[in-house]
């Protein structure tokens, strides 16, 4: 008898479940099913899991397909299970290939192909339905969003658009989406969108899909513009769509943390805010070539003003810039400059000049520091006028960090605002706010 196991979550019980049960079942005589715990799944980075784990157990059961269901609960149970219940062929999704090739020391390894385009579970009973996104823009950061997005239950990424045919179909063929060049069949085809394109076409995207009545999620900086992230988010309120700025930081459980410490009095009243965020950009990036939006800080401003305005709030008196540019002009270090009635704020960002990237927050009674990369946030320290008075946090930031936006997004589709004070409008739209003044102080307005 050839014994099959596979594992998975099980969560929305759909389509691409059943098929994957289906398929495994095929391998062999006899089909062992894992399905993960809630703690577990929390542990290896999984959010938003809908179902407990009995509706999921039974939802498997359901199948017909599972000869014997077991509960995976650690990580390195794999291997045991393999060895306990004596396994011939061990199968996963091919979201997953390559990840488990160790175990082919011990059983055969077999990735079967996923089923594309979830649209919704097999439970007619299921209130919720599958959520699914398309991207615009085929690029770096959204190749970060696919497997981010996976670990998001509730949530499907079915499509990606580009008007350069050619960039859209190796990014559909890689992440195993179809890909449109029609942005009306892109449309019909998704729920929600995720917009990755450059700056400059982020407002004409975000209309248009708002006016296809689609959610949005984007990109920072959403806008450029202080006047058009406000039609948008009027136009979004009047359609009952979620309009949501993806700037992750803000998303993050350890930057939360932080805030919570920041204004709960340890260090007294805050009076100075230093956010820095540097990478050495490769010279031939559109980030350091495209003399019209490139730059330093469209690129990485929206991060380092970010806990500025959390701290002290989005109406500042005053902004000023200083700047370092390259031959071409673009600026390869900036520091932005913001005036309070009872502080100041230090945004500093760079492409082309390094500097040590921290955030301090520095109060009357102690400060705040965070060492880089802060703006992922998993350690943080307290330190006060002794030198040897000093409290340590801590908290977690799994992969990329995607998956934190993303679930918040997903979560304020289905009602839920309580994430709305993350990143707020008015802290979106002052920051388009400032955008618009760099842009034209640059001469590029």
């Amino acid at each position: 008898m050839t014994k099959v196991i596979t594992y998975g979550t099980f969560d929305l019980f759909h389509e691409g479940h059943y098929r994957l049960l289906q398929r495994a079942k095929q391998l062999g005589d006899y089909l062992i099913v894992g399905v993960t715990t809630e703690e577990y799944d929390q542990t290896r980075g999984k959010l938003n899991v809908v179902d407990s784990l009995i509706t999921r157990i039974e939802n498997v059961r359901k199948s017909g397909f599972a000869d014997e269901v077991i509960i995976e609960s650690s990580e390195g149970q794999k291997l045991l299970d393999i060895r306990k219940y004596q396994i011939d062929i061990f199968t996963v999704g091919s979201d997953w290939t390559g990840v488990f090739d160790y175990l082919k020391d011990y059983c055969r390894v077999v990735y079967l192909d996923r089923t594309k385009n979830i649209s919704s579970t097999m439970l007619r009973s299921q209130e919720q339905r599958i959520c699914r996104i398309g991207i615009v823009g085929s690029g770096r950061i959204a190749g970060r969003f696919v497997p981010e997005a996976k670990l998001v239950s509730g949530v499907n990424v079915e499509a990606v658009f580009n008007p350069h045919r050619d960039s859209a179909e190796r990014f559909a063929r890689k992440w195993e989406t179809d890909f449109y060049e029609d942005m009306e069949s892109f449309y019909a085809a998704v729920d929600a969108v995720y917009i990755a394109a450059p700056h400059e076409t982020h407002y004409n995207y975000i209309r248009s899909a708002l006016e296809h009545g689609k959610h949005v999620i984007c990109e920072k900086p959403m806008v450029l513009k202080r006047q058009q992230a406000e039609e948008l988010f009027a136009f979004a309120k009047e359609r009952s769509l979620v309009l949501f700025e993806g700037v992750k930081t803000a998303y993050c459980p350890g930057f939360s943390r932080l805030l919570g410490i920041a204004c709960s009095g340890m260090i007294g009243s805050i009076r100075n805010v230093e956010a820095c965020f540097t990478k050495l950009e490769n010279p031939q990036s559109r980030e350091l070539t495209d003399v019209r939006y490139g730059g330093s800080f469209t690129e990485l401003g929206s991060y380092v003003m970010l806990p500025i305005f959390k701290l002290f709030g989005s109406q500042f008196e005053d902004v000023r810039f200083d700047m370092i540019k390259d031959e071409n002009g673009i600026d390869l270090f900036t520091k932005a400059h913001f005036r309070y009635a009872n502080g100041m704020g230090t945004a500093t960002c760079g492409l082309g000049v390094k500097a040590e990237g921290r955030l301090m927050i520095s109060g009357t009674k102690g400060y705040i520091i965070v060492e880089a990369p802060w703006w992922k946030t998993t350690y943080f320290e307290v330190h006060y006028e002794n030198p040897g008075e000093v409290e340590k946090f801590s908290d977690r930031f799994l992969g990329d960090g995607l998956r934190y936006e993303v679930s918040d997004f997903l979560s304020m589709i289905n009602g839920n605002s309580k994430s709305e004070f993350k990143l707020t409008r008015g802290e979106s739209m002052a920051m388009a706010e400032v955008m618009e003044r760099f842009l034209k102080e640059d001469g590029r307005g």
